[in-house]
């Protein structure tokens, strides 16, 4: 079977002879093709982070978000088309309100994603719509605890301790794995030896965070975070970028809340300072 469109990409209700929807898997393109966003759930809460290139030097400062906020407890972050973005967070906010107005209750962050989740799938039946363009983590802290899932441009969605979605995705999935592997094992004074041992760039950066995750509290998951970002920006070296990075733990009483200006420079610099180091050496 042919690996192209040939005529059945025009529309996303057309499979192809081999069960394929390709305006789908042009989604997942714009979605591969976008910055990095970094999910982390810890111990005591949860923490989003994103790479927010800049295309222009007279961008404002902080301007086009791509971290929302949908409920008191609940944000999300999304890799891909901005705007496609923007329209899934105000669906998700309706989603919310409609849920607290009808049981009283805060929606819980599986069954927020699990609504969103059915809307994204809905775009991907109708030969009148195109799928979205992004994928989306979404984060927050309810009767469960810290939960993280991921919903992709085919309307499924899954439960993450970790997550990255945008580029570089593979490759952090890839190493997640091997070393989570390992995880009832190691030590974090162990892991730190392992690192040492790693490949310098993203690899040697994922496997401590992967093996610190269920002991790492938010603010050690903050700093973590930073780096992550930072080295997977790495192949945009000409583009310069903002972090964005938002956080539910007690410190933010548990509400989804913007990290403190301050913690989050303190981590940044320390990640430029250890990428600086990390090319001495080489």
């Amino acid at each position: 079977m042919s690996s192209i469109g040939t005529g059945y990409d025009l529309s996303v209700s057309t499979y192809s002879p081999d069960g394929r929807l390709f305006q789908v898997e042009y989604a997942n393109k714009a979605v591969e093709a976008a910055g990095v966003a970094v999910g982390l759930r810890c111990t005591d809460g949860i923490i989003l982070g994103v790479e927010r290139l800049l295309h222009s030097k007279l961008l404002v400062k902080g301007a086009n978000r791509r971290i929302q906020s949908v409920d008191e407890h609940i944000g999300m972050a999304t890799a891909g088309l901005l705007a496609d973005g923007k329209h899934l967070g105000s669906r998700a906010r309706d989603e919310a309100a409609n849920f607290r107005e009808t049981y009283n209750a805060p929606v819980t962050v599986q069954v927020l994603s699990d609504r969103i989740s059915g809307y994204v799938q809905a775009y991907t039946c109708y030969g009148s719509v195109r799928p979205f363009g992004i994928s989306t983590l979404v984060a927050g802290a309810d009767k469960t605890g810290p939960r993280l899932f991921c919903i992709e441009p085919s309307g499924v969605f899954y439960g993450y301790r970790a997550c990255a979605v945008g580029k570089g995705r593979a490759l952090a999935r890839t190493e997640l794995e091997k070393v989570l592997a390992k995880e009832g094992g190691v030590s974090v004074r162990e892991g730190v030896m392992e690192v040492a041992r790693m490949l310098s760039g993203l690899a040697s950066y994922l496997a401590p965070l992967a093996i610190s995750l269920s002991r790492s509290t938010a603010v050690e998951s903050v700093k973590n975070d930073v780096l992550a970002i930072h080295l997977v920006h790495d192949d945009n070296q000409d583009k310069a970028f903002e972090l964005e990075m938002t956080w539910v733990c007690e410190e933010s009483g548990m509400k989804h809340a913007a990290v403190p200006a301050d913690l989050l420079a303190e981590a940044e610099e320390k990640a430029k300072a250890a990428l600086e180091e990390g090319m001495e050496e080489d």
